[in-house]
């Protein structure tokens, strides 16, 4: 078969990540002028630009013409139709967290359109989903999906687990710390030396330097890692149905939970240091500091998100700054751990896997 000339680019979502992917897009566009990638269609949840003709969309201008527009987004099945009829192969970008989004690809893929996402949501909401996503690819003429940034952002956590799945490596068990926020948090929080800051303030100065959502409760009730977790123990073969159907251990002291508003939170939170002083006194007793993680027995079928103690020497406790940390124990590895490690968080990262993933799909067309 002929190679693709032209690739036709469709992207959904133009935030922090949307706008870092859109400049590694345009360097890319210009590195590698074949085949010719072509921006065709851009949106936000308000706003689109493009054309019935599938005219190209200047990447250097994008950003401006999307705030400028007056059009507004296709419906996702229009969407699908409008990309699948295009003469040119195409390619979603979904820079969204779009439930919504998330459960068209399905229609996506049928109709031959790729997919490449850091959307946690498509791959950690119902086993259902997650079964349609991959059932609609593997049809003839099913669109490619790739979505490595839905783990550790950049990081090469995805590929690396399918890497050792599909050569017939056995992964026993995964774990790791999957939160540039948490990592943050407890790095300053219960450092490996010295005595570490209130809990309360590490909140808050995590808030102040953007690692956490805008409501520091969306990390502190630990789902974000438990749909990473997700992911990953159906790529190493469990059917887990959702990231609430295994023990994940909340941060946030039931008082809180229902307060009005994130700001309120913070407010309230030095209320509750003492909770948290314990089980930093109670690690150091034993030598230890304690350190928010998440961990798949594949053999037991069990998953887990909380927290937990380590030694000191131990490489989950002497990670820097807001790095993720992941290790794979399969019986090729033995008992030293297969390790990634590095800045799990951030546009240009996050973005860096997403057009990583592009490329995949460019060298399958």
């Amino acid at each position: 078969m002929a190679a693709a000339r032209q690739v036709n680019i469709a992207i959904i979502g133009a935030g922090g990540v949307g706008k870092c992917f859109l400049a590694q897009l345009e360097q890319l566009a210009q590195r590698r002028p074949n085949p010719k990638l072509v921006l065709c269609y851009i949106s936000t949840s308000r706003k689109a630009v493009y054309s019935n003709e599938y005219s190209p969309i200047g990447l250097d201008i994008a950003v401006s013409a999307l705030a400028s527009s007056s059009q507004t987004p296709l419906a996702l099945p229009s969407l699908a139709e409008y990309l699948s009829e295009s003469d040119a192969k195409t390619v979603l970008i979904d820079n969204t967290s779009s439930q919504d989004v998330a459960n068209a690809y399905p229609l996506f893929l049928s109709l031959g359109v790729s997919i490449v996402t850091p959307n946690k949501k498509a791959f950690s909401g119902s086993y259902k989903l997650w079964k349609d996503i991959f059932s609609a690819s593997a049809q003839p003429g099913g669109g490619r999906v790739f979505h490595e940034s839905s783990v550790g952002a950049g990081l090469p956590v995805i590929s690396t687990l399918k890497d050792l799945v599909e050569t017939g490596d056995e992964v026993t068990k995964i774990e790791g710390v999957f939160s540039g926020t948490m990592s943050f948090l407890f790095n300053s929080f219960a450092p490996t030396s010295g005595s570490g800051g209130k809990w309360s303030a590490e909140v808050k100065k995590a808030k102040e330097l953007g690692y956490t959502e805008p409501d520091p409760r969306d990390d502190l009730n630990g789902l974000d890692v438990a749909r990473k977790l997700t992911i990953l123990a159906r790529l190493a073969g469990l059917e887990v149905e959702s990231p609430t159907s295994f023990p994940v251990q909340s941060l946030i002291p039931k008082e809180l939970e229902s307060v009005a508003s994130g700001d309120e939170f913070l407010e309230r939170l030095p209320e509750f240091d003492a909770q948290m002083e314990e089980t930093k006194a109670a690690a150091e007793k034993e030598g230890k500091v304690v350190r928010f993680v998440g961990g798949i027995d594949v053999a037991a079928k069990q998953v887990k998100v909380g927290l937990e103690k380590f030694d000191r020497s131990h490489p989950i406790a002497s990670l820097k700054g807001s790095d993720n940390i992941i290790s794979f124990y399969t019986k090729r590895y033995g008992s030293n751990p297969l390790i990634i490690q590095g800045a799990g968080a951030g546009g240009d990262v996050t973005a860096m896997g997403v057009t990583s993933d592009l490329l995949k799909v460019l060298a399958s067309l």
